[in-house]
């Protein structure tokens, strides 16, 4: 559990917002012994939080990670549809039923694949990390939006254990091993799967990358150059960009720090 959690703690301050914190922090420690030398973290701070929030900083971060595995026009078949978690937010009050996060595409791209007939299992895989958001194991909080969506409970196996990608590829392993499939459709967000797709592979799972939830298209890629208007408000900082920013830093870390491992 202390590698999870750290996990989660020491990225922060590589994120925009917790390093432009440790850069406020450091200015006013500056500001009381030395503050000649305080504008200069002050500074860095606005840099960084400029470029976080720039268009062209943003959709280039997470661009370099979407767009490695793009989807291919036919989808082939499997022998079962993995479908991994950080799509819901449990039954909790006041919640009247399990949520859809914004990765929540993986869930609703995963029952479609079944629709179509590209494969006769799903497995949703996931746990739910007792300290951070509590609440049922997300591979059921899935099962169960893949139900409301016509996906039969006899083709849902659930894998309720794994608390990071790498267990999730373990975890699966073995229900691959025992139902006796070989080959499945990894199904996750687009700017995870170059990480997904590696640990899987890692694993000796015969997997074909199925991505969702892209957060840039092609028309993101097109818009500053389409008037002066979206140029300007492409220039400008914008709240949304800054989280993006970070999600791709993050898949970038967490590639950083497997790899370290010997997961991928």
């Amino acid at each position: 559990m202390s590698f999870l959690f750290l996990s989660k703690l020491l990225p922060l301050f590589f994120y925009p917002v917790g390093l432009t914190c440790l850069l406020l922090i450091v200015t006013l420690v500056l500001w009381w012994k030395n503050p000649r030398w305080s504008p200069y973290p002050v500074a860095l701070a606005l840099i960084v939080l400029l470029l976080a929030t720039n268009g062209w900083v943003s959709n280039f971060l997470v661009r370099s990670l979407e767009w490695q595995h793009l989807p291919p026009t036919e989808i082939p078949r499997a022998d079962a549809i993995v479908v991994l978690g950080g799509a819901t937010r449990s039954k909790i009050d006041p919640r009247p039923m399990v949520d859809v996060a914004e990765q929540g595409d993986r869930v609703i791209y995963a029952a479609q694949l079944y629709q179509e007939q590209k494969a006769s299992v799903v497995i949703p895989t996931g746990g739910r990390i007792s300290w951070r958001g509590g609440g049922l194991p997300e591979a059921t909080d899935m099962a169960q939006l893949l139900q409301l969506m016509g996906v039969p409970e006899s083709a849902i196996i659930e894998e309720p254990q794994a608390l990071n990608t790498y267990q999730n590829a373990v975890y699966v392993k073995e229900i691959l091993a025992e139902k006796g499939m070989k080959r499945v459709l990894l199904v996750t967000s687009a700017m995870h799967m170059p990480r997904a797709l590696k640990i899987f592979e890692r694993q000796e799972i015969n997997t074909i990358a199925a991505p969702t939830d892209f957060l840039v298209s092609q028309q993101e890629v097109e818009e500053p150059s389409s008037s002066i208007q979206a140029f300007i408000l492409y220039s400008l900082p914008d709240a949304d960009r800054i989280a993006k920013t970070t999600k791709a830093i993050k898949e970038y870390i967490g590639t950083t720090v497997y790899r370290l491992k010997g997961w991928l």
